[in-house]
C-alpha cells in the first residue's frame, strides 16, 4: 500500500468544542473473488484495520472487511479537551501500515 492519506483536523478549536475529522485513503480494497483475465483469483487485499490515536490514546478503531468501498473514508466526531496530535493508521491484508498525523490547538 503506498497510498498518501487525506486527513482533515481543525488546527484550533476551543476547550470542549465538538471537532469533526474526516480521512480518505486510496486503496483498491480488492475482495479476493474477483478473477483477472487468465482466470486466477486475484488475492485479497483490503484495509483490514483503521486505528485513530489523540495523545497516545486510542479513541476510535475500526475494523474493516471486504464488502467496504475502495478508497475508505472515515468522517467522526471528538472533544477537544487539550492540545495535541491525532496519529492515524491503515493496515492492509499485506501487512503494510500507512500513518498520518495531524495537530490541534485548543485554548
Amino acid at each position: 500500500m503506498s497510498a498518501k492519506p487525506r486527513v482533515k483536523v481543525p488546527k484550533k478549536a476551543a476547550k470542549g468544542d465538538i471537532i469533526q475529522i474526516k480521512t480518505l485513503i486510496s486503496h483498491k480494497m480488492e475482495t479476493g473473488t474477483r478473477k483477472d483475465k487468465n482466470g486466477n483469483v486475484i488475492p485479497r487485499n483490503i484495509i483490514n484495520k483503521f486505528v485513530c490515536s489523540f495523545n497516545g490514546t486510542e479513541i476510535l478503531s475500526a475494523e474493516l472487511f471486504p464488502s467496504v468501498a475502495a478508497n475508505p473514508y472515515f468522517a467522526f466526531s471528538a472533544r477537544a479537551t487539550e492540545s495535541g496530535t491525532f496519529e492515524f493508521a491503515w493496515s492492509d491484508d499485506d501487512g503494510k501500515t500507512v500513518t498520518a498525523t495531524e495537530k490541534i490547538t485548543v485554548s
